[in-house]
This record gives C-alpha cells, sequence and structure tokens, in this order.
C-alpha cells in the first residue's frame, strides 16, 4: 500500500501521479477518506478520555448530573464507533484498491509511450521463409496442443522429446546464472493464501485471475513473486543481512479472463507456465543499484543464447500495480514478426513492505523500516523457448539450440 504520509504531505501531486497511472483511481476519495477516518478517530478518543474522567469523579461520589453526563457520553461514544467501523472497512477497501505511486521519471500515457532504451543485437536473417514455433515444434512433434484441451482444457500445452528437455535445460541454465549473479535459489509451495496474494498486490485487484481451491481456502501461484516476498512477511530484518536476493523456478498459473488472439497461440500465452524468477529485499537507498543487477542478470542469459532483444521502460498506465517502474525486456520473435516480453523488471518501492510489515532495523538506537522489495522474471521459460525455435530454425525445420544448453541438458 501506498505511504499515507506522503499523501497527507503533497495530496496535489500524488493524486495527479496516480491518476497518471490509473485515470480510474479512486485516489481523491482515498485522500477525502482518510481526512474523515482520521477526525472520527480523534472525536472517538476525545469521548473516552470524557468517559474516563467521568468514571474517575464518580470514585468520589456518583451524583445525578454525573450519572446523566456519562450516559450520555457512552451513547455518543457507541454512536462514534459505530461510524468509525463503517468507515475505516470503506478506507481500507480504497486503501488496497489503490496501485502503487509511478515514478516521476515515466513517460506518462498507455503503452505506445514506452520508451526503448537500448537494443542489443541484430535480427536474424535467413534464406528462406522462417515458420513461427508452432509449426516447427508439430513438425517435430515437440508440442501438442489438442491433447492438451482434451485432458484440462484449451492454452494448455503438452511438452514431448526434446522440448521437455529444452524446457528443464533452461530452467537449470537460468538458475545457475542467477545464482552466479548473487541470487540463492529457492523452492516454495505453488500454493499460497489469500492474505500472500493481498501482500504482493495482487490481491484484491486481480482476484478473478487467479486459480482457487475453495475446500483448502489457497491458491495457485500466479508467479513466485508472491512466494519469495512472503517468506519475510511480519518480518523485521537486521540490516546487515540486506540485501537477500533470492530465485525460483516455478509452474505459475493465471485464468487470463478475456479473448486470445491469433498472434498469442501456442506458447505465447497460456494459463500455465514455467518461470524462473528474481526477488530482492533491499534497503531504500540501494533500491536502483538492486533494479539494475536485476536487469543486468536477466540480459545476460540473453546474450549467452545470442538472442536479440531489446529493453524498455513502461510508460504510466503499462506500469502494473505494484510496481513504481518497470522495465520489460523484449525478445524478438522470428516466426512472429514481433517482440515479446520475457521479463519484466520492478521496483516496488516500500509498497509490499508496507502490506507484509517487512521492515529492517538500520540502528541499535532507530526504529524499524519499511525495506524495499524488487522482482524480475529470469526469464519466462515458454516465451524463450518460442524465441529459440524460431530463432535456431533450419531450413529442414530442424532447430539448432545454441551450444551452451548442452551441459544443461538433463535426458
Amino acid at each position: 500500500m501506498i505511504n499515507l504520509a506522503l499523501l497527507r504531505q503533497e495530496p496535489e501531486r500524488i493524486i495527479n501521479l496516480l491518476q497518471s497511472k490509473d485515470p480510474h483511481c479512486n485516489i481523491q476519495e482515498l485522500y477525502t477518506s482518510d481526512i474523515k477516518v482520521r477526525s472520527l478517530k480523534q472525536e472517538v478518543e476525545h469521548l473516552r478520555h470524557q468517559k474516563n474522567e467521568c468514571a474517575q469523579r464518580a470514585k468520589s461520589g456518583l451524583t445525578t448530573d454525573l450519572r446523566e453526563q456519562s450516559i450520555f457520553i457512552g451513547k455518543q461514544l457507541k454512536q462514534k464507533e459505530q461510524e468509525l467501523t463503517i468507515v475505516e472497512e470503506e478506507f481500507n477497501k480504497l486503501l488496497l484498491a489503490c496501485p502503487n505511486i509511478p515514478d516521476e521519471i515515466l513517460p506518462v500515457g498507455g503503452p505506445e509511450h514506452n520508451k526503448v532504451v537500448r537494443i542489443i543485437g541484430q535480427k536474424p536473417v535467413w534464406n528462406f521463409e522462417p515458420k513461427n514455433h508452432v509449426e516447427l515444434a508439430m513438425n517435430l512433434g515437440w508440442l501438442d496442443f489438442q491433447v492438451a484441451a482434451t485432458m484440462t482444457a484449451s492454452n494448455f500445452a503438452l511438452y514431448k522429446k526434446d522440448a521437455v528437455g529444452l524446457l528443464y535445460a533452461l530452467g537449470l541454465f537460468m538458475l545457475k546464472n542467477n545464482k552466479d549473479h548473487g541470487f540463492e535459489p529457492i523452492l516454495p509451495p505453488f500454493l499460497v493464501n489469500e492474505e500472500s496474494l493481498t501482500v504482493s498486490g495482487n490481491f484484491p485487484k486481480f482476484k478473478d485471475q487467479a486459480y482457487h481451491i475453495p475446500s483448502d481456502a489457497l491458491y495457485l501461484t500466479p508467479t513466485s513473486e508472491v512466494n519469495l516476498v512472503n517468506i519475510y512477511r511480519n518480518t523485521i530484518i537486521p540490516a546487515e543481512q540486506l540485501p537477500i536476493c533470492m530465485t525460483a523456478l516455478t509452474s505459475c498459473f493465471r485464468r487470463e479472463a478475456g479473448g486470445y488472439g491469433a498472434h498469442e497461440r501456442g506458447l505465447i500465452r497460456m494459463h500455465q507456465f514455467e518461470k524462473v524468477e528474481l526477488v530482492t529485499i533491499c534497503q531504500p537507498e540501494n533500491s536502483k543499484q538492486e533494479l539494475d543487477r536485476m536487469i543486468a542478470c536477466a540480459e545476460n542469459i540473453l546474450k549467452k543464447l545470442n538472442l536479440h532483444y531489446r529493453v524498455s521502460l513502461l510508460a504510466t498506465q503499462d506500469t502494473g500495480f505494484q510496481s513504481a517502474k518497470t522495465y520489460d525486456i523484449e525478445v524478438w520473435l522470428p516466426g512472429q514478426k514481433e517482440y515479446r516480453e520475457v521479463s519484466s523488471a520492478s521496483t516496488c518501492t516500500d509498497f509490499q513492505a508496507r502490506r507484509g510489515l517487512i521492515r529492517y532495523k538500520p540502528l541499535e538506537i532507530e526504529k524499524p523500516a519499511y525495506v524495499h522489495t524488487l522482482n524480475a522474471s529470469s526469464l519466462a521459460i515458454p516465451r524463450l523457448m518460442v524465441a529459440l525455435m524460431e530463432t535456431y530454425q533450419q531450413e529442414d525445420g530442424t532447430i539448432t539450440l545454441p551450444e551452451i544448453l548442452k551441459s544443461y541438458w538433463v535426458f
């Protein structure tokens, strides 16, 4: 959740920033509700103080006037407490629905205003018409979407033959790369509870996109960012232990409400996909350098695989709910003839930390302060597989994968 002190100190600036991110954000209502809550709390405290004074005076002798005054104050107090409960409930709903404050350096607007900050490598060129990954994989017997739809539903994949080997090789390759960059491998449960999803910022806004298991009050994780951030929920971390850098390979599950276009067929957009994630917890003053480290870690994978990609700074309206600033790494997909995101690297500032009470203690004499949390895909495996299949295809329809992956091939 946002730092309310900033909203109280500079309401106009914060309201304008939040509305540049989400024009429909009820930030003005939140600001008004915050004023009302604080005012009612003062009234309740004042009435409680008066009631306590009446109780003290009654010890010296209860008079009719004092009894009537006490009853009157008690009725007022009960009424104001009930009013406060209702107003606080509405305030908390507004607060949880409020996105993180975007960084002021972001371009303002939708995806068309995203700013490409660098382009690495060149688009591959062939003397034949390249195929897309669906055609390549079907011809090689690597994927079967029809069987997956029969056993489960549409937009799931059944991997076979070398596709299975490639998926696991990429997972091991990326975990090793991330460990070399200082990220500790973690294997969390794939199921999370509602509080974990609220802390990460997925709930309540994206509740309709989660796969729910009602009988156990659990959800399939949409990204291991949720799991890794919640390791330190309700924790005060000694400053000397920061930064905490973690990486995890998990399956991720998203309902992704809405239709799928032709350009999102195959492995481009699915309900279940494997992803290697990075999460960092650090002191606020180190947030920028940690974001740079995450991006460098993710880029290193693409460079080792010799894939063409670009890095873009996202505009305000394309930046995620919990993020203050996001860079997308977009790999070139020759068969699709477009760039597609394989990593989003974001700083969430203290937004998730406030939701999850994740703090650190700078010095023995100082009070605990909120940490900053950051996350990045490193990388989304299905889309990376698409890039490899389409980039390294041969004229006869076979695929010659990069040599670096051979040492990670487990089959």
